[in-house]
């Protein structure tokens, strides 16, 4: 089970914190990644990250946003900083390339 927490409504130059929480059987979980859906367009793949500590994040976020997994209290996070109203969407975060997926944490960003 996956658990995505962290998100709110942000004025554009704030920053967040998005966490997902991972349950049990989190043994088997070998990657585990960010995704966002905004209204009426597609979900999309925004950073992810292996067991062993590769990670990724795409070109069009790179430098603002962060993904880092502590495996000792299985949680995955994103820090998202100097949001932009482009932002705007419902983070998700999935294991395994798909295999488990949260439900989302919203993230909204207007002043």
């Amino acid at each position: 089970q996956l658990v995505e927490s962290g998100g709110g409504l942000v004025q554009p130059g704030g920053s967040l914190n998005l966490s997902c929480a991972a349950s049990g059987r989190v043994v088997g979980i070998h990657v585990m990644g960010w995704y966002r859906q905004a209204p009426g367009k597609k979900r999309e793949l925004v950073a992810s990250m292996t067991r062993g500590g590769v990670a990724n994040v795409v070109d069009s976020v790179q430098g603002r946003f962060t993904i880092s997994w502590d495996t000792v209290w299985n949680t995955l996070y994103l820090k998202i900083d100097d949001l932009k109203p482009e932002d705007t969407a419902v983070y998700y975060c999935d294991a395994n390339y798909g295999e488990f997926w949260g439900r989302g944490t919203q993230v909204t960003v207007s002043s």
